[in-house]
């Protein structure tokens, strides 16, 4: 399940994911979520937690979740991952240097941490 979360700036796009993610998760919250907020912001911010019970995602969520970051590559302002998932975290770390915006992962004991560095100016 993916549900968006409330109090952040309005360029930002904010969710939790717990549980196990399909594909329809993305195209009912994460998708309408991020175009809406895009549509009225030329950057955004993402903040990204993955909840403690989170159980994987279906490959239709897997690409999704690709098309989702990729259709506005070069819009991202700032990226935090918030995640005690071992594989997330590294790829995260491993990867986060290809995308454009600031990208920085964080434990969920750092969640607070995580949303003062996302809603910080560049």
């Amino acid at each position: 399940m993916i549900e968006t979360l409330t109090g952040f700036p309005a360029d930002t796009v904010a969710v939790r994911c717990s549980g196990f993610i399909s594909k329809a998760d993305y195209d009912q919250v994460l998708v309408p979520a991020v175009e809406q907020t895009f549509k009225a912001n030329e950057r955004v911010r993402f903040y990204y937690e993955v909840a403690p019970d989170y159980s994987g995602f279906s490959p239709g969520a897997a690409l999704e979740d690709f098309w989702v970051g990729m259709r506005h590559l070069t819009r991202w302002k700032r990226i935090a991952v918030v995640t005690d998932v071992p594989w997330m975290r590294q790829m995260v770390h491993m990867f986060g240097f290809l995308w454009p915006a600031a990208t920085k992962v964080f434990a969920i004991a750092e969640a607070a941490e995580a949303r003062a560095w996302l809603i910080e100016e560049a």
